[in-house]
């Protein structure tokens, strides 16, 4: 249906007001339309028109009236608040009037209020009065409780003098924070002044709590009330204190006290004056043990009167029995700290180590079962650090280090004069020559070791390694005396009567302090000897063999000097007597113990075979005929057979002789054929690596009958076919000098070789 044109113009101006109700009419018409159409779809279903338009008009009805009633609700709440508006309004309007009348009547009365300014100052003033007169009873007999809090002190009643101690601090704190809260500042010295004789009371009582804290191990045992007494005033006092810095308002002079803490430091400087500020002791071993040992008994038996006495004394908080064992024990870190600082003997040092790495620890102290559990010193720092035992282990060495000097250089000044004495030295059990110079030595040195294990693993290690330094310069002494002994030997040899037999004593001495070293090593599993301290061993060892050799040699040079003549060749008895002498010696030598008997005997041989082959080149004896060469090989034969059967039957073996030598010379002499001379010779020097061209020129000399020619070839050779020493050789000719033979002409003398 269209709209006229006078709707439209009435319309127009409803839409433009209300928009929002033109947008609904156009949703409801479009949600009627699609309900329409999905209800009468099919004709059938226009019989049901009728019943729906009802259905529809009955239900528009309902939603008006409610629509209506609900607008008539809203309607008459709308005017109910108007009317409340209203009637507000006026009485906002008849307040503000009642407001402008009462301004213009306070404006009014400002002399009334001036008045009554005053009349408030009087009344404040006469509150303040009639609190000082109320309390002037108090204030008057201030002095009066001072006499008699002083009597209660003198009579030790602590617990009555602080309670009227208390209370005159009170009134005096009272006042004091009035007057702060009030400014006036200026009245609190006069306060200050009329109570002054708090501050000596104050004192005085202190005085007396801090020489019952200072005696509490003694008063625990016997009159634990005055120390009961003293820490319920403490707590009292430290109550206080919390309470006031609570407040934070006002803090009155003196404040806080701080009792509790004065309480822990005077007892801890009890502990420390008492024990650990004693007069200087005696540095030695023997007065530092007695002090060491009544610190232990002293320290045990104050620690059980705290375990079981004082704990129960004072509040748990209190933690009484650590503070004192902590105490206790840095007390001691610096005592001990400051005991180091003495100049202590090895004694002492080994003392004060035993005693702070073991005793302390130990049962009979601070493990000690009256105190365990509850004394425990594990969590604590170590009684001395570890640097401080290694200084001091350090210092111990050095102690002991000069000790073992002494007693090394005292042994060896009396060993020195064993050496001159008119008689044999000492033997075992098996006849062997001896001194009591290496059980004295490996006795002190593995006592000061065993001694070591006590303190620790690294202290032991120390002093072995200063026991092997100590022995191997020892042995350097012990050689320069043998050196000594020999040059005056040499100046008199009938002194020592006996330097043989002493010279055998110190090879058995050496061999015995070889053979004992690797026992002193703390490690059973670790027995090898140090390489220069080997090397000290074998140099001594082969000193006194180089003596005993050179008094062999002295023996048997005589008779190496008529080596070789013509006398020697056509028979005597010269090897003859040097078997004599070899056999004199070997006697002597049958005195040390079987490898130093078969060193010397090896030894000797090849002395007398290179005493024997140096006489025989050094004098060039030289063979004119066949004939005498002949002679000359039998009796190189001869005594070459001779010497090597004596060796043999001292027991050294053949292939331990040097005297081969003697026998492959031999048959370079005996050789028939000089032209052979440069292949034999090549095999002689492939033998003996240290012969030389001289040596071997002294031997074709021997011979007399070798060409230039040949002699040419037998060098070339040679020259041609170096040797190098094989490891283990035993050197033969390379201490044999041959001398050079002159030269027969020379155009520039100056500038030859």
């Amino acid at each position: 249906m269209g709209m006229s044109a006078e709707d439209e113009r009435a319309a127009s101006p409803r839409d433009e007001e209300w928009p929002e109700a033109e947008k609904a009419e156009k949703l409801a018409r479009g949600a009627a339309l699609k309900w329409a159409s999905g209800v009468f779809y099919r004709p059938e279903k226009l019989e049901g028109l009728g019943h729906y338009r009802r259905r529809e008009t009955q239900r528009n009805s309902s939603i008006q009236s409610r629509l209506k009633s609900t607008v008539q609700s809203y309607l008459e709440g709308v005017t109910a608040g108007l009317e409340q508006l209203r009637s507000a309004a006026q009485e906002v309007q008849s307040v503000c009037q009642d407001l402008g009348a009462a301004r213009w009547a306070l404006l009014d009365s400002t002399d009334h209020f001036q008045g009554l300014q005053q009349m408030r100052e009087l009344m404040e003033e006469h509150v303040q009065l009639a609190s000082v007169v109320q309390v002037l009873p108090q204030i008057f007999s201030v002095h009066e409780v001072f006499s008699h809090i002083l009597q209660l002190l003198h009579g030790q009643h602590l617990l009555e003098a602080h309670v009227e101690l208390m209370m005159v601090e009170q009134l005096r704190d009272d006042i004091l924070s009035q007057l702060h809260l009030r400014g006036l500042s200026s009245a609190q010295a006069t306060v200050l002044s009329y109570f002054s004789g708090l501050q000596d009371l104050n004192e005085s009582l202190a005085k007396q709590l801090w020489d019952i804290v200072g005696s509490s191990l003694r008063l625990v045992r016997e009159d634990p009330v005055l120390f009961v007494t003293a820490v319920r005033i403490i707590e009292r006092e430290e109550k206080i204190d919390d309470t006031l810095l609570l407040e934070a308002t006002f803090l009155p002079p003196g404040r806080p006290k701080g009792w509790r803490q004065k309480f822990h430091q005077v007892l801890q400087d009890t502990i420390t004056g008492a024990r650990f500020h004693a007069p200087r002791m005696d540095a030695e071993g023997p007065g530092l043990a007695k002090h060491l040992a009544a610190l232990q008994k002293d320290i045990v038996s104050e620690l059980c009167v705290v375990k079981d006495l004082m704990v129960q004394c004072v509040p748990a908080h209190y933690n009484i029995l650590s503070v004192c064992t902590a105490t206790y024990h840095q007390a001691l870190t610096s005592h001990l700290q400051e005991i180091l600082r003495e100049d202590l003997d090895k004694q002492g040092l080994f003392l004060l180590l035993e005693w702070a790495l073991h005793v302390y620890h130990s049962p009979e102290m601070m493990g000690h079962p009256d105190l365990l559990p509850e004394v425990d010193v594990s969590a604590l720092d170590p009684l001395m650090s570890s640097e401080l035992v290694d200084q001091t282990e350090r210092r111990y060495v050095m102690k002991v280090k000069a000790s073992v000097f002494e007693w090394m250089q005292r042994t060896l000044d009396v060993e020195f004069k064993e050496w001159f004495r008119e008689e044999e030295p000492e033997t075992d059990h098996q006849g062997f020559f001896q001194s009591a110079l290496p059980a004295i030595v490996m006795q002190m040195l593995n006592e000061n070791i065993q001694v070591a294990s006590l303190i620790t693993d690294s202290l032991q290690q120390k002093i072995y390694n200063m026991a092997l330094e100590e022995l191997e310069a020892f042995l350097g002494r012990l050689r320069e005396a043998l050196v000594q002994c020999g040059k005056e030997h040499q100046q008199d040899r009938a002194l020592p009567k006996y330097y043989i037999s002493h010279l055998l004593a110190v090879l058995n001495n050496n061999l015995a302090l070889s053979n004992s070293v690797s026992s002193l090593h703390p490690d059973t599993a670790c027995r090898e000897v140090p390489a220069s301290l080997q090397a000290a061993l074998d140099r001594m060892q082969k000193k006194a063999t180089q003596l005993l050799l050179e008094e062999l040699l002295l023996d048997l040079q005589p008779l190496c000097l008529q080596l070789p003549s013509r006398k020697w060749l056509s028979g005597s008895q010269l090897v003859g007597s040097m078997c004599e002498v070899i056999d004199k010696y070997a006697k002597d030598f049958s005195r040390v113990r079987k490898p130093l008997f078969t060193l010397l005997l090896a030894e000797s041989e090849l002395l007398v075979a290179n005493q024997y082959l140096r006489a025989l080149l050094q004098r060039k004896m030289v063979c004119k005929s066949r004939e005498e060469r002949g002679q000359l090989c039998h009796r190189l034969l001869q005594d070459a057979s001779q010497l090597r059967e004596l060796f043999c039957g001292l027991g050294l073996e053949r292939s331990q002789q040097s005297l081969e030598a003697v026998f492959a010379l031999r048959e370079l002499i005996c050789l028939k054929d000089p032209a052979l001379l440069s292949l034999e010779v090549l095999g002689f020097a492939t033998k003996y690596p240290d012969v030389s061209d001289e040596h071997i020129s002294a031997l074709l000399d021997i011979r007399g009958d070798v060409s230039k020619e040949v002699r040419h070839v037998v060098l070339e050779m040679m020259a041609q076919h170096p040797q190098d020493l094989p490891e283990g050789y035993r050197p033969i000719f390379s201490t044999i000098l041959v001398p050079v033979p002159e030269l027969p002409f020379c155009l520039r003398k100056g500038k030859c070789a």
